[in-house]
């Protein structure tokens, strides 16, 4: 089978290459799949860098754990292990399997059977690879920890990405009045989705327009907390679902004590994989929301692709075609 390999820390397109490797075989608990379709995110642009350093101490100190990355899949069961219940060969499936490995950029993987879903027949494999992670991370901050209302006056930073593309539509369900910060260059995309106000990051600090939201939904973090009590209304709510870690700690420290005299409140989201994966395909499938998909690219194109994630230039979800159907 063909993979994506990296033997050490570095830049996508420098480390990164294209190998054979032998079809492996799934363990007792595990399903051997055939890949269709897999996606780009955030973990893939800092497993392959190694950076922030401290991620070494999860994913190898000098040289990485796992030599594939990958961490969403939609596909084809073609084995299973001797313990497996939930699941047979021939079964579609999809999911975020982060919280059993990765290597999904690869024509085929051994996963533990829970790391993946049924795969809903009127989904495609392109749309269903799109959707697991980052409309999780969207919903779980949005409905679970933001406890979005009615008509709120929302901002998502980090607009035009997976995240933000979900996330505008589930509070555009929701009749609420959203502005996206992002790029100009994703402008036209965003705008034709609905967002209703666009702040280009380059030009503006959205923190310092004097602009107050019910909630902010923050996919970028790079900014003091105290940046974002002033963006807030009074009983606001910021959530973020990642970004730079050195802010991320910053904001776990000063949150707590904010909580003890202020009435807005800075959360960081702790993502559930998978969870909620039902409630969003459904509304897919229902055309009540899409996927914004940029591609898709062949297998090829990974360490190009990674790459170009990481400088911030994808719009929607960057989705890659493994195996032709």
């Amino acid at each position: 089978m063909k993979a994506v390999l990296f033997e050490k820390y570095g830049l996508p397109n420098k480390v990164l290459e294209i190998k054979d490797l032998a079809k492996p075989i799934p363990k007792a608990n595990e399903v051997l799949i055939k890949i269709y379709a897999t996606a780009v995110n955030d973990y893939d642009w800092s497993i392959v860098r190694g950076k922030p350093y401290l991620y070494r101490l999860m994913f190898g100190l000098f040289k990485p754990k796992h030599r594939i990355a990958g961490m969403e899949l939609a596909g084809l069961v073609e084995g299973i292990g001797s313990d497996v219940r939930k699941l047979k060969v021939g079964d579609a499936v999809f999911g975020d399997i982060s919280t059993y490995g990765f290597g999904t950029f690869s024509e085929y993987i051994s996963v533990h059977e829970d790391s993946v879903l049924k795969k809903p027949e009127a989904l495609s494999f392109e749309v269903a690879t799109a959707i697991p992670h980052a409309s999780a991370l969207a919903l779980q901050a949005l409905r679970d920890l933001g406890k979005i209302k009615e008509g709120q006056k929302i901002l998502i930073n980090g607009g035009g990405g997976g995240v933000g593309t979900i996330g505008l539509q589930l509070a555009k369900l929701k009749n609420c009045e959203v502005t996206g910060v992002d790029s100009a260059e994703k402008f036209e995309m965003m705008t034709s989705l609905g967002y209703d106000q666009l702040i280009d990051y380059y030009m503006y600090d959205f923190t310092k327009l004097g602009e107050q939201y019910d909630l902010i939904l923050d996919c970028k973090t790079n900014k003091s907390p105290f940046s974002y009590l002033k963006a807030l209304k009074p009983n606001g709510n910021y959530v973020t679902i990642g970004g730079n870690l050195i802010d991320l700690i910053n904001l776990l420290f000063w949150s707590k004590l904010f909580s003890l005299f202020s009435t807005k409140k800075l959360q960081i989201l702790s993502l559930k994989p998978n969870e909620g994966l039902d409630y969003i395909s459904e509304l897919v499938i229902q055309k009540k929301i899409t996927c914004q998909i940029d591609g898709p690219y062949p297998l090829e194109e990974t360490p190009r692709l990674i790459q170009y994630f990481g400088e911030w230039h994808h719009k929607g979800k960057i989705v890659i075609r493994v195996n032709a159907e």
